[in-house]
């Protein structure tokens, strides 16, 4: 059976935010005495910022250290958000061979709404499903569902696309099919851990997934 929907998590998935992720949270966690390294932020990157902050501060409350991220992503977001390779191209291929696209994201609509017109994404995509149009985000299948209900798309032939054990799961749970990206900042090993049905090695490997002869440039 052909997949006819795709739909990409955001971050470290179609657009490299990691840096700017990464500082976001250091900046803030050192201004609140709880400081943490790289290596300790990476594994709960794709969780809600609410669920990042709780784990490493171990405070229920975390409004003031989400608005404190916020406040210092956006001021640097434009000057450390960058692509990755072939995105543009092989989205924009997708679109034009009738493909269904969307967005499934833990980020909020704001700062969604904002990388994707940065980088020109706006316009091939059929849904964009942010944390704040859910009750549960990823990993339960919530977003998913609700991306594959407003393009009337058959799991079986949706693949969801992400570097997180997030969005695996999300995926696996609403019974659409998986792909993990190995530019991960978790690295492929530990993302086959939870058994994607593909792993990327570059965005232009979608096309051997969906069982297109086109070649690499």
């Amino acid at each position: 059976m052909k997949i006819d929907t795709v739909l990409f998590d955001l971050d470290g998935t179609i657009i490299d935010t990691n840096e700017l992720i990464i500082a976001s949270f250091q900046h803030v966690l050192d201004k609140h005495k709880q400081p943490r390294t790289r290596e300790q932020i990476i594994p709960y990157m794709g969780m809600t910022l609410e669920q990042q902050f709780q784990a490493f501060s171990g405070w229920q409350d975390v409004s003031e250290l989400v608005t404190d991220y916020r406040s210092f992503n956006t001021i640097h977001h434009d000057t450390m958000v960058k692509g990755f390779p072939h995105v543009d191209e092989v989205i924009s291929t997708l679109k034009d061979r009738g493909i269904k696209l969307g967005i499934v994201t833990t980020k909020i609509r704001p700062s969604t709404m904002r990388v994707l017109e940065l980088f020109g994404l706006v316009k091939y995509m059929d849904t964009i499903v942010t944390v704040q149009d859910v009750t549960h985000p990823k990993p339960h299948p919530e977003p998913v569902l609700k991306a594959m209900e407003q393009l009337n798309a058959d799991p079986k032939r949706t693949i969801m696309i992400g570097d997180s054990p997030a969005d695996i799961k999300s995926a696996q749970a609403a019974g659409a099919l998986s792909a993990a990206v190995a530019w991960s900042l978790k690295g492929a090993e530990e993302l086959k851990k939870y058994n994607p049905d593909y792993i990327l090695e570059d965005m232009l490997d979608l096309y051997g997934v969906l069982g297109w002869e086109l070649q690499k440039k």
